[in-house]
């Protein structure tokens, strides 16, 4: 989502964007946590340069709201709804 809308701040539409995330899930502590996410991304851009490209995918990169959640404190409100519970 970050990457598509920094290439539509350069006036760029993609045709595709295919992206595969790999994260690795380590035991910190107590706990485990996320400690490393690799996307792999394969795009068809038309009219763009390397350049204005690469500058856009910088910019996601950076300025990305879901990395930034991995950075903020998360909370869970869950609700089981009583008919599917198991008895």
């Amino acid at each position: 989502m970050a990457l598509s809308a920094q290439l539509g701040m350069a006036n760029l539409t993609a045709r595709r964007l295919d992206v595969t995330a790999t994260i690795t899930l380590e035991r910190v502590g107590e706990h485990h946590a996320v400690t490393k996410s690799h996307l792999d991304l394969s795009a068809q851009v038309p009219g763009a340069t390397l350049q204005a490209f690469d500058a856009a995918v910088k910019a996601a990169e950076i300025g990305c709201p879901v990395s930034k959640l991995f950075r903020a404190a998360i909370s869970v409100e869950a609700h089981l709804d009583a008919a599917s519970s198991a008895t």
